[in-house]
């Protein structure tokens, strides 16, 4: 979807992807509060309808498909796909980049695994982290524990979980969130260790 250009950045952009029920959108929360390095996350833009609670330009940009595809087509994403199959398209504006750029920090990015091999595609250099669990049973149970989906939907995101185990190796990092202060930790010497790099 992105034209291959392998720009070099140092480690402005930190990419964490994983499949549902890996765990990922709680470490990005405490990594928002915890990082050592100031975090700006993301906000993704969507196409899918807005939730009872769910604040414009806070939890997403919400964009009808028709201006959806006109900012796709302008260049304006980094990355974008459409999601377990939905039919709502999600997608990262490279403004968003230039948000973090201009506060100070490193863009945040919680992103699906098509969307990481864009960004790895567009910046060479980006910090690329897999969250998963110990096993796919594990997955399984988050995603049933949570009380949210019937079982058609769980079905959909633990095949999408299987494909996307299959571009782990891809990422610069992987982290099995088996314990979550102990992920969270492992990511913040991760970062550590790349701001010392970098800067």
């Amino acid at each position: 979807m992105n034209e291959p250009g392998a720009t070099r950045i140092g480690f402005l952009i930190v990419v964490i992807s994983g499949p549902s029920g890996s765990g990922k959108t709680t470490i990005v929360s405490r990594l928002e509060r915890e990082s050592p390095v100031p975090l700006i996350k993301s906000i993704s833009a969507t196409t899918r309808p807005r939730r009872e609670n769910e604040v414009d330009g806070q939890d997403y940009y919400f964009l009808a498909p028709d201006e959806f595809e006109r900012r796709r087509n302008s260049g304006e994403f980094l990355e974008y796909a459409e999601v377990h199959r939905t039919g709502y398209w999600y997608g990262t504006l490279k403004s968003e980049v230039d948000r973090a750029r201009g506060a100070g920090g490193w863009a945040l990015l919680e992103i699906d695994v098509e969307g990481a091999l864009n960004v790895m595609n567009e910046y060479s250099d980006a910090l690329t982290i897999f969250v998963t669990t110990p096993s796919e049973k594990e997955f399984e149970q988050r995603l049933r524990d949570r009380g949210t989906e019937d079982e058609q939907v769980i079905q959909r995101r633990l095949e999408t979980a299987r494909s996307e185990l299959k571009f782990a190796d891809r990422y610069r990092h992987t982290v099995i969130n088996d314990q979550l202060d102990r992920a969270v930790g492992e990511i913040i010497d991760i970062i550590s260790q790349e701001a010392g790099e970098c800067c």
